[in-house]
């Protein structure tokens, strides 16, 4: 692999200094820059979301599909119990994806939306504020360095212009000296070029000498300036990596599924489901359901016994009317569910409860898995379906 000479790599890296005229603009870029990141990170996570609820979906549909199949198998005991486990797991990591879809895009990507809001001031006709304060400022605090320079360039390419023409005299004076064909007043002639040419590049030189050591003299204070402004800029892109850190962290921990404890209490079930299953429970229960071990009534002599009529009251009728209008309106105003598991509402809209708690549902079932219900003391909100069944 080729690689330039030193003195070209040197002179490439001094032109892309940060103290050389203009090259500060990369860190005024860095304004729209974290702008535009923040955009990209906005979309990025929503697409991540996406994923989060397309995969709650699928395990809804999963397990919707199997409940039926699951619920008629020939499969009995606490060996149903563990297949039905498995998808009344899948519901419940349902549950929680649509929880972390829901978090990534109206907690994460709305703090990012509000910060850079916030953080960032938009002009009229374009470009930021932040980058036009700090570009102004840099400009402010380059622009005397920038005349020096120049004036500098313009005094190093006048000395190095006459040393030129005096090193050409000096070869045609060692060229006349040498060549017997050469007139002595040509000679003399020739000498006093080189003289001249001498003086005029000891007048540049000093003058040459005298732009540099006044460049010399303001580099400290350009340098104090150009700090300043750099600092300012420093700190501005600080917050902005602090709070873009803060931001990832939320994202983590809202993705992080392995320190939930609602997942660690899903697969705990699940597995305690698993390891009860018990096969001398089962036998014993089919034994008992469908073969020898169920009662039975064995032949015998019976007595024919007259049936007795009787006549309920008036009050018992009244009782029983007004039993039957109180189901009505339960049935009228939601259907009575009891809760299968604990759940812990993640949003303001949602209901929490105990296992083995009773309330009504008022809405049916959404696309989504989720239902509307109310408690006893009028509390309103959204469940997961599969976590209640119906009384």
């Amino acid at each position: 692999m080729s690689t330039l000479p030193p003195e070209v790599a040197t002179e490439d890296a001094t032109k892309q200094s940060f103290w050389m005229p203009g090259n500060y603009q990369r860190t005024v870029k860095r304004t729209e820059d974290a702008f535009q990141a923040c955009n990209d990170i906005v979309v990025c996570f929503q697409e991540r979301a996406r994923v989060e609820r397309q995969y709650a979906q699928q395990l809804s549909e999963w397990s919707n599909k199997w409940k039926p199949l699951v619920d008629s198998s020939p499969l009995y005991g606490s060996l149903l119990q563990a297949w039905q486990c498995f998808l009344s797991s899948a519901d419940r990591l349902a549950a929680l994806h649509s929880s972390v879809c829901r978090s990534l895009v109206s907690e994460d990507g709305d703090r990012v939306r509000t910060w850079q809001k916030e953080t960032f001031h938009k002009k009229l006709f374009g470009g930021f504020k932040e980058s036009q304060d700090f570009g102004t400022g840099f400009a402010r605090a380059q622009k005397p360095w920038a005349k020096r320079l120049k004036k500098l360039d313009k005094a190093r390419s006048a000395f190095h212009k006459v040393q030129r023409k005096e090193q050409t005299a000096r070869d045609r004076e060692v060229h006349a000296k040498g060549n017997p064909d050469v007139a002595i007043e040509k000679q003399r002639k020739i000498q006093e070029e080189r003289e001249l040419a001498q003086q005029e590049t000891e007048k540049v030189r000093a003058r040459y000498e005298k732009v540099l050591e006044e460049v010399t003299r303001y580099a400290p204070r350009y340098m104090e300036e150009m700090e300043c402004i750099f600092d300012q800029s420093q700190e501005e892109e600080r917050k902005r990596i602090s709070f873009l850190k803060q931001a990832f962290l939320s994202v983590h921990r809202h993705l992080d599924v392995t320190n939930n404890e609602s997942v660690k209490a899903v697969y705990n079930e699940l597995h305690n489901t698993l390891m009860a299953i018990n096969e001398q429970t089962d036998l014993r229960w089919w034994k008992n359901t469908h073969g020898p071990g169920m009662p039975t009534d064995w032949p015998q002599f019976e007595e024919w016994t007259p049936e007795k009529k009787s006549k309920k009251g008036k009050k018992e009728k009244e009782v029983e009317s007004q039993q039957g209008t109180i189901e009505r309106s339960v049935m009228i105003g939601g259907v009575k569910v009891r809760a299968l598991y604990d759940y812990d509402g993640q949003e303001t809209d949602e209901l929490s409860f105990k296992a083995g708690e009773e309330f009504l549902k008022t809405e049916d079932e959404d696309d989504q898995g989720w239902c509307r219900g109310m408690k006893d003391g009028g509390r309103e909100g959204l469940y997961p379906a599969n976590y209640v069944e119906t009384v």
